[in-house]
């Protein structure tokens, strides 16, 4: 596989960033918190936000799983999806997209 391919799937891991209350904290402790791709690993991961923000170093990454729940719509029961989020702790400058939420 090329080196543009393995970026281009890297990138793909992080999904999104989950901004709440208490990521919002947690940003101020130098750590980020993004939905992920189900199976991927630590190691990919910090790869991926390394990649993704440039002169930011990964110290640790904590994975939590979100089970699925069931939900009542209407007369039918469903589920939600199961999620992945990582929370990701850094060394070096904040990234911009946290400051002043």
């Amino acid at each position: 596989m090329s080196k543009a391919a393995q970026q281009s799937e890297l990138y793909n891991l992080l999904k999104r960033p989950i901004v709440t209350e208490k990521t919002t904290n947690l940003a101020s402790f130098g750590q980020y918190v993004f939905e992920v791709v189900k199976d991927a690993n630590k190691i990919q991961l910090a790869q991926a936000f390394e990649l993704a923000f440039p002169g930011r170093k990964v110290r640790a990454v904590r994975l939590i799983t979100v089970p699925a729940r069931t939900k009542r719509y209407g007369k039918r029961i469903g589920k939600t999806q199961e999620k992945r989020k990582a929370v990701f702790s850094i060394e070096g400058e904040p990234i911009e997209l946290f400051t002043g939420v």
